[in-house]
């Protein structure tokens, strides 16, 4: 969907500066309030998962730099690596060109996965053999 503040920012050259305070308010959160984040590994470019977080979790991701996201389940902020010390250090964040979808490049200490995997995309889909495997490299 095309929002009239990003269209606006496509006319600019590389390298325009614009104030992150006037970004943030042009952010196009969902009808529950979230931001879809996609998180990256800073030296592999492996993706490593996908969250959520809402307008304080992206605050707090910023101001923290270490990722902080809203726990869907919980309805909760939670640090990434809280209570596992498998935390997240933001190296960089990327905002798309809607405004809808951030992408955020991390330094990972120890698994990204809840199960202890390196990352969260270990099932494979293999859609000629109608399975999937699991593989976490």
């Amino acid at each position: 969907m095309k929002r009239p503040y990003f269209e606006q920012l496509e006319k600019l050259s590389d390298n325009s500066l614009i104030e992150l305070d006037e970004l943030l308010a042009n952010i196009a959160f969902n009808d529950q309030g979230l931001l879809p984040v996609i998180c990256q590994d800073a030296n592999t470019s492996e993706v490593l998962m996908f969250a959520w977080m809402n307008r304080e979790a992206l605050s707090q991701t910023i101001k923290l730099k270490r990722m902080v996201y809203w726990s869907r389940s919980r309805q909760q902020l939670w640090q990434k690596g809280e209570s596992s010390g498998h935390i997240q250090e933001l190296v960089s964040m990327q905002l798309d060109c809607d405004g809808d979808t951030l992408l955020c490049k991390v330094k990972q200490r120890g698994a990204a996965c809840h199960t202890g995997r390196k990352h969260c995309f270990y099932l494979h889909i293999e859609a000629d053999q109608q399975r999937a495997r699991i593989q976490s490299s």
